[in-house]
C-alpha cells in the first residue's frame, strides 16, 4: 500500500482527475462545505431517484387510481420491475428477488417459509456480532414455534473482532436446521467467505441464509453460483434508494414451491388476485413472497438508483471503493497512527467492505467533533469511527480533506471540549 499512494496534497487531484467514476458525483445532490462519509448507513439522493420519484408523484396526481393500470401495469407489478433491474448485481434471475417490505420483515418471511424444525434438528444457527435485527427477528421465529431461545438459538462466538469461518462450521451440528449470517459485519467490514460457509450448509443439509445489507452495491455477489436458499438486504445504504426504501428478498427458484409463511394478497396469482378469493393461490416465484401492496413511494427512488448502477457497472464501483478506502487507510496509517488511531477491519480486499473502521479511545468525541467541522460519519459502540467513501459521489480530495481535519482535532484535543454524554443515533 505504501507504494501504491503518496501523501502529498496535490495526488488526491491527480486521482480525481483520473478517476472513471468521477462524472457521477454530479448526479448526486451534495452539500458544499461537507464531506459525506456515511454512505454505508444512508445513501446520498441523486438526481435519478428524485425524477423516478417525482414521475411516480406526476402519474399518482395525473391518473388517481389508474395508476394501477398505465404502462402495462408496471406500478402494480413493480417489484418485478425493480427486480428485473436488481438481478444482475446479486448473480441471479429476476423472478428470483422481491422488492418488498423491509429486511426485518423479510427475515421473517424467509424463516418462517423454510424453517421447518423437528424433534432433532430445530436450532438456528447465528453468531453475536451481526447487526442486532436480525437476532431478533430470529429469537421472535423460534418462540413463535414453541422454543426456548437459550435452547434453539445456537450462538457462534466472536473471537476478537471478527468471525472465523471454521468456527461457523464446527457449529453445523447435526441439530442445526437454518443459518443466518451477514455477508459484510457492520461494525468491522468483515467480509465472510461465503462460498465455504454455504458448501458446508449444503454438504449438511441444512438451510443456509445471508443478510447482503452491507454488501449489495458495493461487494460483488453472486448468488446463483452460491446455490444458496434465501437472501435479504435493504436498499438506502449502498444502493441510494432513499430513507427507508423498500428492500429486497431472495429466494432460491427451487423454493418456489413452498407456501409463504407470511400469505398476503399481493402473493396470489396475478390471474386470480382481483377474483378475492378466500383461497390463497401462490404465485410461484419470488414476487408470492410479497404480503401487501406496493410501497410506490418507497420503491421509486431505487428505480433511478438501479439505473445509474447499471450504466456505472458493479465491477468498476467495487474497484474503486477497494483503491478509495485502500487510500483512506494509507493516510491513516501515514498521518494518524501516532495520535491513537488504528484501523479496525481487515486489510486484505477480498476480506473487507465498503468502508473503513477507524478506532480510538475518544472515537466518540472524535465523532461529534467531526461533525462540527462539517464531516458526516458515524459511531458504533465501542470505540468505531465507521468511514464511509462511497464511489459514486466521493472525491479522493474529500478523504485528504477528512484526515486533514482529523489530524487537526487530535492535534489540538479540541474533541477534549466536548461531553461524552451519548446520543447514539448515528
Amino acid at each position: 500500500m505504501d507504494k501504491q499512494f503518496q501523501d502529498g496534497s496535490n495526488y488526491p487531484i491527480f486521482l480525481d482527475n483520473n478517476d472513471s467514476l468521477g462524472h457521477f458525483r454530479q448526479r448526486f445532490y451534495l452539500k458544499k462545505n461537507s464531506i459525506y462519509m456515511c454512505g454505508n448507513s444512508l445513501g446520498l439522493a441523486s438526481k435519478d431517484a428524485e425524477e423516478s420519484i417525482l414521475n411516480v408523484l406526476d402519474m399518482w396526481k395525473e391518473e388517481g387510481i389508474k395508476i394501477w393500470n398505465v404502462e402495462e401495469n408496471k406500478y402494480h407489478l413493480y417489484s418485478i420491475h425493480l427486480a428485473i433491474l436488481m438481478a444482475e448485481m446479486v448473480g441471479v434471475d429476476g423472478d428470483e428477488i422481491a422488492v418488498t417490505a423491509c429486511t426485518t420483515v423479510n427475515i421473517h418471511q424467509a424463516v418462517s417459509t423454510l424453517y421447518k424444525p423437528t424433534n432433532d434438528r430445530y436450532k438456528i444457527l447465528v453468531d453475536d456480532i451481526n447487526f442486532p435485527t436480525d437476532r431478533y427477528a430470529i429469537e421472535s421465529q423460534v418462540k413463535l414455534r414453541g422454543y426456548e431461545i437459550e435452547d434453539a438459538v445456537k450462538i457462534v462466538k466472536c473471537k476478537g473482532k471478527f468471525i472465523d469461518e471454521d468456527d461457523v462450521i464446527e457449529a453445523m451440528t447435526p441439530d442445526v436446521a437454518l443459518i443466518l449470517l451477514p455477508t459484510v459485519y457492520y461494525r468491522s467490514a468483515q467480509i465472510l467467505d461465503m462460498k465455504k460457509i454455504s458448501e458446508a450448509a449444503k454438504k449438511r443439509n441444512i438451510i443456509i441464509g445471508w443478510d447482503l445489507s452491507h454488501a449489495v452495491g458495493s461487494v460483488d455477489v453472486n448468488l446463483k453460483e452460491l446455490d444458496i436458499d434465501f437472501a435479504v438486504w435493504c436498499t438506502y445504504k449502498y444502493l441510494n434508494g432513499g430513507p427507508g426504501s423498500t428492500a429486497s428478498l431472495y429466494i432460491n427458484r427451487k423454493h418456489f414451491h413452498q407456501v409463504p409463511g407470511l400469505a398476503g394478497w399481493h402473493g396470489n396469482k396475478a390471474e386470480t388476485q382481483f377474483k378475492l378469493l378466500q383461497k390463497f393461490e401462490h404465485r410461484h416465484d419470488a414476487t408470492g413472497w410479497q404480503i401487501g401492496t406496493p410501497h410506490l413511494l418507497s420503491m421509486a427512488g431505487l428505480e433511478g438508483s438501479l439505473k445509474l448502477f447499471l450504466e456505472a457497472g458493479l465491477k468498476n464501483i467495487r474497484k474503486k471503493s477497494l483503491h478509495i478506502t485502500a487510500y483512506l487507510m494509507f493516510l491513516v496509517d501515514t498521518k494518524l497512527s501516532g495520535y491513537g488511531f488504528t484501523i479496525g477491519n481487515p486489510r486484505d480486499d477480498e476480506r473487507r467492505g465498503g468502508h473503513v473502521c477507524l478506532e480510538h479511545d475518544e472515537s466518540y468525541r472524535i465523532s461529534l467533533a467531526l461533525k462540527a467541522r462539517g464531516v458526516v460519519p458515524d459511531f458504533r459502540d465501542p470505540n468505531v469511527i465507521r468511514l464511509s467513501p462511497t464511489a459514486l459521489y466521493t472525491s479522493y480530495e474529500e478523504v485528504y480533506r477528512l484526515v486533514d481535519i482529523l489530524l487537526d482535532i487530535v492535534r489540538n484535543e479540541s474533541y477534549k471540549e466536548i461531553s461524552d454524554a451519548r446520543n447514539m443515533v448515528v
